[in-house]
């Protein structure tokens, strides 16, 4: 198993674009609801739980071998905000790119053909672990991962958290997110017999509201 093919993958240096967005952090910064580690940690985990759940399950079913248009649809209908649904497919934009680049793939190619303006980032994701030769586990556990730190990377820019802090409340995620990416690729392997609703839909009804209405700020650190 290529498990350095895994550390290039999850690297906030490879050349994704996540490190133009705060996976909500921002809009909760400035609501209140975000102020210390703490609240940073509980922040995290709903996300981890909801949106994470669903991007890691949608990145190993495409690790698979799942039909990655299908699973394309399915995002789509587990992201009900405009804002969140272009904010997924300018980062797979740049993830196909990225991909691409560093493993060429039949698969990759294809899915860049049928979506030019960008397929959801986790299920290009999984597409490429998949073309570097990683299992679907793999790709659950870096789309796990990016679910929290991204916020917890960006909390430490907008409230100059101490990133020692910011590093203590990924490392008290670990087990919820060895949990989350075993989940999720469970989910992956009832795909074939159960369909497209085996995969997880779970939902955070703030972060969709304040997505939106992060989007409509006239000025903004983040993307997102």
């Amino acid at each position: 198993m290529n498990r350095a093919a895994l550390l290039i993958l999850a690297d906030g240096r490879f050349p994704a674009g996540g490190h133009a967005h705060s996976g909500g952090a921002e809009a909760a910064v400035a609501a209140g609801r975000i102020t210390d580690a703490g609240s940073l940690e509980s922040f995290c985990r709903g996300r981890l739980h909801s949106a994470g759940l669903v991007a890691a399950a949608l990145a190993a079913a495409a690790a698979a071998g799942h039909d990655p248009l299908a699973l394309d649809r399915a995002a789509d209908a587990r992201t009900p905000v405009l804002a969140l649904r272009t904010t997924a497919r300018k980062l797979g934009r740049q993830m196909m790119r990225a991909a691409r680049a560093t493993w060429p793939s039949p698969e990759l190619d294809a899915l860049a053909a049928a979506r030019p303006r960008g397929a959801h980032q986790p299920v290009v994701l999984g597409l490429a672990a998949r073309s570097a030769g990683l299992t679907p586990l793999d790709p659950a556990h870096a789309a796990a991962y990016e679910s929290v730190s991204g916020p917890t990377t960006a909390t430490v820019r907008l409230l100059s958290l101490d990133p020692f802090d910011a590093t203590a409340v990924l490392a008290r995620l670990a087990p919820d997110l060895d949990r989350i990416a075993s989940l999720a690729t469970t989910a992956a392997e009832r795909l074939s017999e159960e369909g497209i609703d085996a995969l997880p839909a779970a939902s955070a009804a703030l972060l969709d509201i304040t997505a939106q209405q992060h989007a409509a700020w006239p000025v903004r650190l983040f993307a997102s």
